[in-house]
């Protein structure tokens, strides 16, 4: 029988089997009980087993394969047993200090540091001292594996850390070319916020099977927030859709249509309001239809106007909310589409516009959400003095791809070096076979082109400019 999450939060770092020197270091650091990732998660670790952990940042996940790593470290071993790949330079350097944190009981425990947008001279010469862990990012970490410096031949260990951010940011080719170096024996865990498909399929590949640890369902009905509108025609939608827009501002939300025309029509309608919005149906060509998509993953649309067909292949883990411009014809594509928001656990709305020929329809939703349905009073019409809002950042296209050996480490360095802009200003990168992409937020979009067209990028000059 499971034990509820407050029975398993309150359980002590004394009832598992660490060792002493990890558990007295605890005991220093006011460490005293599991978090509940920790609590569903270190057991199995301890035991052996490989491990996905779905769970938000700050759930305490890196604590919980830390201690895990740790106690299994061999000291008088002196080689590399753990790795643990992050998307960014940031995340590394906090795992990694949080780890020498963790270890501070335990003497001449080596954690070295591998991330890019760093000078490489210091890590060469750190590699050839040695080390037991080793913390990095798939782009600096392939680096030094094609150049000799690196082996992971005694790997017993493997840690992915928000292994969707690091897909996300085109990562894929780089954690298959590394964990081809890794012992086929060894154990492996993985950490991420949000589970998408693509995660569903490197964890089948590389890992033997898994314990699941999820600490919050990906969404249900407290975190999405359903509102119903009653709407006497078209006209009075797409004031309402408006009204909605302004008054609530969300950073990034999806306006489901019916039909192809009205996608098309609705979208034009939010352009002229001044809305940023983008379309996407099915009379699109493929590649402008994948561009779409990717500029509004990217944040560089703030709605997307889409027909249910459209929007199969959207994966975002941070919609802030839906709306049903039209009732779907079908209860379960409802359900589907206010699916897409809330996710992680974070907060989601849905609101849906209804007309008095939608009764059987809203009969069935109110069948599938187990409540009655009351319809809810739109904002004020002083929502329409507010602006709307821009999004937060911007596309780069650059004529270079994986042709060219392009990689998103490439981009980040070539992007942050000398005097570049800041990587928290850059957001997903993705690279095809002839171009890349690269979100960089509004602020900096014109430092970051300059950086892209006048500086170098693998040594050479590309053409690129904004979406």
């Amino acid at each position: 029988m499971s034990q509820s999450s407050s029975q398993i939060a309150s359980q002590a770092f004394s009832t598992l089997n660490l060792k002493p020197e990890l558990l007295e270091n605890l005991t220093t650091m006011c460490y005293e009980s599991m978090t509940q990732i920790q609590a569903e998660s270190l057991p199995p670790i301890l035991a052996g087993d490989d491990v996905i952990g779905q769970g938000k940042t700050g759930s305490g996940k890196t604590a919980a394969f830390g201690l895990g790593l740790l106690n299994k470290l061999e000291v008088k071993r002196f080689r590399i047993q753990t790795l643990v790949l992050c998307p960014t330079r940031e995340l590394a350097d906090q795992v990694a200090k949080e780890i020498r944190t963790l270890a501070r009981g335990i003497h001449n425990i080596k954690v070295l540091t591998l991330c890019g947008g760093v000078p490489m001279g210091p890590q060469i010469g750190s590699l050839e001292h040695g080390a037991h862990i080793i913390v990095g990012t798939p782009g600096r970490i392939i680096d030094h594996l094609d150049r000799n410096r690196l082996d992971l031949s005694h790997v017993n260990m493997l840690v992915l850390d928000e292994a969707d951010r690091m897909l996300e940011m085109g990562f894929q080719e780089h954690l298959d070319a590394i964990i081809e170096q890794t012992p086929h024996e060894r154990q492996t865990l993985l950490f991420s916020a949000t589970f998408p498909e693509q995660i569903k399929s490197i964890a089948e590949r590389i890992m033997y099977k898994p314990v699941m640890v999820k600490v919050e369902s990906t969404h249900d009905q407290l975190s999405i927030e359903q509102h119903f509108y009653r709407i006497d025609d078209n006209s009075q939608r797409l004031e309402a859709l408006r009204l909605l827009l302004l008054d609530k501002q969300p950073e990034s939300s999806v306006v489901f249509c019916n039909t192809k025309r009205e996608t098309q029509q609705v979208a034009d309608a939010l352009a002229e309001f001044g809305f940023s919005v983008l379309a996407l149906h099915g009379d699109l060509e493929q590649r402008d239809r994948d561009l779409m998509l990717l500029r509004f993953a990217n944040k560089s649309a703030r709605i997307l106007v889409a027909t249910d067909v459209a929007a199969r292949g959207l994966d975002i883990d941070a919609l802030d909310a839906v709306f049903n411009y039209h009732i779907a014809y079908d209860t379960e594509v409802h359900i589907h589409r206010i699916g897409r928001t809330g996710r992680a656990g974070s907060q989601g709305a849905a609101y849906t516009f209804f007309s008095e020929n939608d009764g059987y329809k809203m009969a069935m939703i109110e069948e599938a959400i187990g409540k009655d349905i009351v319809p809810s009073s739109l904002p004020s019409l002083s929502a329409l003095n507010k602006q709307p809002l821009e999004a937060s950042m911007l596309t780069i296209q650059i004529d270079a791809g994986k042709k060219q050996k392009i990689r998103p480490g490439d981009i980040v360095g070539a992007l942050t070096g000398d005097n570049g802009i800041d990587f928290n200003d850059i957001g997903k990168i993705k690279v095809t076979d002839i171009r890349s992409y690269v979100a960089v937020s509004r602020k900096m979009s014109k430092q970051a082109l300059n950086k892209i067209t006048k500086g170098r990028l693998k040594g050479k000059t590309y053409r690129a400019w904004l979406l």
